[in-house]
């Protein structure tokens, strides 16, 4: 069999999974409703989030308290771009709709690595097509945009730099990498998120990472979001209408 891409003999070329990293801000003026209207928009809110299940994964985040611009993140993972929109639809036909607003997305897909032949483990990020979460509590999730002298590098060159900047993230072990690549699909070349239940770790590999040579050829890594993982009713709540928690868990 010919692929047309020059590879012959291959039968199937295993797919990646899209994913999509929806932000999405609450108006205030959603707050000075009664508090009936407010329950009763999250309950069919969440439950239409529920009606895509198990064609689509969702996992939830509040960032409500932490970013001025986004209340709440949406992890979405899906076979196709079109799964995507149809939950996109069905958001925005629900109660809360004209109370929403979408203030970052990002669209971006599972491929495996041409970095991480030197580096092989079980599980790693570079070799999955299938998003895996760790189940962590928090998520760090940015864009990232390399530079084009960054493609101009030979492989061997770039190789050379990743080496070290994988061997830098393997000294992090708490922090776990989930890459996905946007190239021709949205306005980045990469979202990357990464879960840990220490958001110190996270903080002291950002701060290695920085003086890796490969940093020099970063063009863009920002908006950076710190995201809480909680169940989606939880995570409605954190919009404002119920009692606050006194204590963090």
């Amino acid at each position: 069999m010919t692929t047309g891409n020059g590879h012959e003999g291959l039968q199937e070329i295993e797919k990646g999974q899209f994913v999509h990293y929806g932000f999405y801000k609450i108006d205030p003026s959603w707050r000075a409703l009664p508090p009936e209207r407010r329950a009763a928009h999250r309950e069919e809110f969440a439950r239409t989030i529920e009606r895509f299940a198990p064609e689509v994964t969702v996992r939830s985040y509040t960032t409500t308290g932490i970013r001025a611009d986004a209340d709440f993140l949406l992890w979405t993972v899906a076979p196709s771009p079109a799964h995507i929109q149809r939950l996109g639809t069905a958001i925005f036909s629900t109660p809360l709709a004209p109370y929403l607003r979408p203030a970052y997305a990002y669209l971006a897909m599972t491929k495996r690595s041409i970095y991480v032949r030197n580096h092989r483990h079980e599980g790693q990020d570079g070799m999955r097509l299938k998003v895996n979460p760790a189940g962590a509590k928090y998520l760090f999730v940015y864009p990232f945009v390399k530079t084009r002298a960054w493609y101009q590098l030979s492989l061997e060159e770039r190789q050379r730099m990743m080496d070290e900047h994988i061997r830098i993230g393997h000294k992090y072990p708490t922090v776990k990498l989930n890459t996905t690549y946007s190239f021709g699909l949205d306005d980045q070349e990469f979202v990357v998120a990464f879960e840990t239940d220490e958001p110190s770790d996270f903080v002291d590999l950002v701060m290695e990472l920085r003086h890796a040579e490969s940093s020099m050829y970063t063009l863009r890594d920002t908006p950076i979001f710190t995201c809480i993982a909680m169940p989606l009713r939880e995570v409605l709540d954190s919009l404002g209408g119920v009692p606050a928690h006194a204590a963090v868990p």
